[in-house]
């Protein structure tokens, strides 16, 4: 499905994504050593088993672009300009290596661009659930949307 223009969002739409992600441990091994972030807590299972997890934890960065990027192909795939910034970002509960996550966005502002009279702004409630349908993490962001261009 092509992402939707900035016309076709509504407040209050919802997206049940229906791509689903086993994480694993090559996903956040990869990810926290890419991204030079060496806590122990992703890398090293003897100290994370003294943790009160008892395991390694993913990282949240990952899980957090994981939501975002399984969101997109019901989203916003091909009419994206920018991601304008996330905020009220969280992590109730930890992701392991083994949990299936489900995604979930909601629409909660739209509006015109100032500065862009070609494009929208779109405020995006992200929210990611594992296996047990506990919430591991939640996220707003506001993307600049391309409007529909003439006789598209």
């Amino acid at each position: 499905m092509a992402g939707l223009w900035f016309e076709e969002f509504k407040v209050g739409m919802e997206f049940e994504h229906p791509w689903t992600r086993t994480v694993t441990e090559m996903d956040n091994v990869l990810f926290s050593t890419l991204t030079m972030n060496v806590q122990p807590l992703h890398l090293d299972e003897e100290f994370a088993s003294k943790t009160e997890f008892g395991q390694r934890i993913v990282n949240s960065l990952f899980t957090l672009g994981l939501m975002i990027g399984i969101s997109v192909n019901d989203t916003t795939l091909g009419t994206t300009i920018a991601n304008l910034g996330m905020s009220d970002t969280r992590f109730p509960k930890p992701v392991f290596h083994g949990d299936t996550l489900k995604m979930k966005t909601k629409i909660v502002a739209v509006r015109e661009s100032k500065s862009r009279p070609m494009a929208g702004i779109v405020e995006f409630e992200h929210r990611a659930f594992n296996q047990r349908g506990e919430e591991v993490a939640y996220c707003r962001r506001q993307g600049l949307i391309h409007k529909r261009p003439a006789g598209a």
